[in-house]
């Protein structure tokens, strides 16, 4: 089901001459339950509060 929205998006995008793309090495999820959408709620709210701790980080 996602795999088919993606291609109609992508394809109506083209066709209205937007140049479009899914972001590359990204997988979509749906979101079953409350639990799960808080899960994921909690970490988009404190992940930027982490990224001093993340192994990509570097100081400017």
């Amino acid at each position: 089901m996602i795999g088919s929205y993606k291609s109609a998006v992508t394809k109506h995008t083209h066709r209205l001459g937007f140049d479009f793309g899914w972001q590359a090495r990204f997988h979509d999820h749906i979101i079953r339950n409350d639990t799960e959408y808080q899960r994921i709620n909690d970490y988009i709210e404190q992940n930027p509060e982490r990224w001093d701790a993340d192994k990509f980080y570097t100081e400017i």
